[in-house]
């Protein structure tokens, strides 16, 4: 294959890393007030939290897009396929991120909150100071390999036109008529991609075990 053939591929490439990057950064972001919600003494805004976050994780990632591009950005504002394919993936990030950050929370000893309230520190001082930097260390590998999964997740993306990576390899195999040597690569690049994901993880991991042990 030529390096003109490349040429879209790699620009698909960059797609595929913005898109992952921003919806990611997105579902980080928005998933702690989402947990926040879902953790609260208030019981309509925990049932609120919940149901929003069933739904969003209920609802297949294509059928978000094509309501947020078909529905919402023709019948109400016009938006662009990769803004659409953004805050689609990111909101369900979101979601699953509130529920990583959850699984994380709950891991932590109930016992270090009965000694911070003992110690009279404020509940926003508990989490901060003590419960998250342990939570933390607890949701970064599913935090990771959910990262890998959203990558893998913004093909969905080639079916409102997005020129993301899977949807240059199929306009490439259509083009040039070697799809087997074109989705090949482009499974190759997904997994070049995935590699250092998981690598950084595992050295991360084990920088934060070995901090906690000293």
């Amino acid at each position: 294959m030529s390096m003109t053939d490349l040429l879209p591929l790699l620009r698909g490439l960059s797609w595929t890393i913005a898109l992952t990057a921003g919806a990611f950064l997105i579902g980080a972001v928005l998933g702690v007030p989402l947990l926040a919600a879902r953790q609260s003494r208030l019981l309509p805004l925990r049932v609120l939290a919940m149901v929003v976050i069933q739904i969003v994780r209920a609802v297949p990632p294509i059928l978000w897009l094509f309501i947020i591009f078909f529905g919402l950005g023709m019948g109400f504002m016009p938006i662009s396929p990769f803004n659409a394919a953004l805050i689609g993936l990111g909101l369900i990030a979101a979601a699953n991120m509130a529920e990583i950050y959850r699984g994380a929370v709950a891991s932590i000893h109930h016992g270090q909150w009965e000694a911070s309230t003992a110690l009279d520190l404020g509940r926003w001082s508990t989490f901060r100071d003590i419960v998250a930097p342990q939570a933390f260390r607890v949701a970064l590998p599913s935090a990771a390999s959910y990262l890998i999964g959203l990558m893998k997740e913004t093909a969905v993306a080639s079916a409102i036109g997005v020129a993301e990576l899977a949807y240059q390899g199929n306009q490439l195999s259509q083009l040039t008529y070697r799809g087997l040597e074109v989705f090949a690569l482009v499974g190759l690049f997904y997994v070049l991609l995935s590699l250092p994901i998981a690598g950084l993880s595992r050295m991360a991991d084990g920088y934060l075990q070995a901090r906690v042990a000293r």
